[in-house]
């Protein structure tokens, strides 16, 4: 590929740091700091935005900060793959910093402008993660992301949320601290302090054993623990405490998506699927995410809490994506790539709908939603195709990305997580599907449930909105899959 030395990755991630200063100073006027935001989220987007063609191209975007170590630099890349998460993040700022408006002004949630000011933060260390060159500039932006996302989960003058906050932290700073920097020091070490730079060949290549190799792959497995593979997936569920636009962020956009991210890198910059195959390793990362998948979903099953059902949906959605990079296959590369879209637009429209039935109703446990559907036709409408999208199902982008996923076990002759794909797709169905049912369709017995929504309406515009956006974007990756194909496309044909 050839390569552009160019500042605009660099400028892609200030233009969110850089609005943290005008939110805070106009702090004191609401609509000039939210213009603020909206201004710093068009410009991050154009700025992305204006690299696509050139990716597109064939060419790939590089720019070096500085030397932190002899082959080890703060340096950017823009690959088919790191455009492909950007232009996820930077798009979807925009409605969520909408709704945010409508949710927190809805609420009179306190510390507005502190909010917008860290969210802001999490979006420059999100585009950090995506453009990263090199193992070192990946974690730098991954630590970044996990305190810049703290104040967010624990909002002032909340109670009972610091407990979950401080697990929350200590949890994500525990296992990047203690597993995945001890693993990229020893591979720095490994390599005769050679270059920690992504290549599609990785660069472990003739460094480490099969042993070493295994243990390495856990410990960046397990350290980026925001993909949340179980067993240290419980800090997902505990961050549901924070206002539902931090959720959103948390499980659509920047966080999990994040820790998915660095396990694809990982896989294919690190390791390379040539030497995973070689080892046959990518059977040991698949069956950790096999067992998540399956018992995330029968977790969510129970769940009456509406924003903890989607939690433990998460986890199950994102071991979907590690699974498929396991299979080390072109196809279960490409359905991995394409489902971090799929389930970002479907998840993040689904906890905007969690998001506006509490802030009509006050309302957030599923039992309690009986015939709501009704009264919010608009927000259950969109909670169905959020629904299509991470069941897998058409007209949704997620069916696109499952499809493949599942032709990617078949081409990987793994059966049985062919299985885990489908039973799993099954669960989906069944933890989904009823609560849009009984939301329309309320059962015979459901009390006056049914009829004390008379007084209920929509949330906010500016709740409905975003959620109406995404919602059809969600079909929209169905109907126009084009530059995503092609992005993925490109990331497993990269020489």
């Amino acid at each position: 590929m050839d390569a552009i030395h160019s500042a605009a990755p660099l400028w892609a991630c200030l233009a969110s740091l850089l609005a943290v200063v005008p939110i805070v100073a106009l702090g004191r006027w609401p609509n000039l700091r939210e213009g603020a935001t909206f201004l710093a989220a068009g410009a991050k987007f154009a700025i992305v935005a204006s690299m696509l063609p050139l990716v597109l191209d064939g060419k790939v975007i590089e720019f070096t900060l500085f030397q932190a170590a002899p082959n080890a630099a703060l340096a950017f890349r823009v690959d088919a793959f790191g455009i492909f998460f950007a232009l996820i993040a930077s798009i979807l700022w925009i409605p969520t910093t909408l709704y945010a408006i409508g949710y927190m002004r809805g609420l009179g949630e306190h510390s507005q402008t502190r909010f917008f000011a860290f969210f802001a933060v999490s979006l420059s260390a999100t585009l950090g993660v995506a453009f990263a060159a090199n193992l070192l500039t990946l974690y730098i932006f991954y630590e970044m992301l996990s305190l810049a996302t703290f104040p967010l989960v624990v909002p002032p003058r909340r109670q009972g949320i610091l407990p979950g906050a401080r697990f929350y932290l200590g949890h994500l700073l525990g296992t990047s601290v203690g597993f995945a920097l001890p693993a990229l020091i020893y591979c720095y070490v490994k390599t005769g302090g050679g270059s920690l730079d992504f290549s599609l060949d990785g660069f472990l290549a003739g460094h480490v054993s099969r042993g070493e190799s295994v243990a390495l792959l856990l410990l960046f497995a397990f350290g980026f623990s925001k993909a949340g593979l179980m067993p240290f997936h419980s800090w997902l569920p505990n961050a549901m405490v924070a206002p539902t636009p931090v959720s959103a962020l948390l499980h659509a956009v920047a966080v999990v998506k994040v820790g998915v991210f660095c396990i694809v890198r990982v896989v294919t910059g690190v390791f390379g699927v040539d030497l995973l195959d070689e080892f046959d390793l990518g059977a040991v990362l698949g069956w950790v995410a096999a067992f998540t998948v399956i018992v995330s979903s029968l977790i969510a099953l129970s769940q009456d809490n509406l924003k903890r059902r989607l939690a433990f949906s998460t986890i199950g959605q994102l071991a979907y994506i590690v699974l498929g990079i396991a299979l080390l296959t072109p196809m279960g590369v490409k359905g991995s790539i394409l489902h971090i879209g799929a389930h970002a637009f479907g998840k993040i429209t689904l906890f905007f709908c969690a998001g506006a039935i509490f802030v009509a109703t006050g309302k957030k446990y599923i039992s309690q939603m009986a015939g709501l559907g009704k009264a919010m036709p608009v927000t259950f409408a969109a909670f169905f195709i959020g629904s299509l999208s991470v069941i897998g199902l058409p007209p949704t982008g997620g069916f696109l990305s499952k499809f493949q996923l599942v032709l990617g076990t078949m081409e990987a002759h793994q059966i049985g997580l062919l299985v885990v794909y489908l039973v799993s797709t099954v669960l989906n169905a069944a933890y989904f599907l009823p609560i849009v049912f009984r939301a329309f369709f309320p059962p015979a017995g459901a009390g006056a449930a049914p009829f004390s929504w008379r007084n209920v309406k929509e949330a906010p515009v500016a709740c409905v909105a975003p959620i109406c956006f995404t919602a059809l974007c969600a079909i929209a990756l169905f109907f126009f899959p084009a530059i995503g194909q092609k992005l993925a496309a490109m990331m497993v044909a990269a020489p």
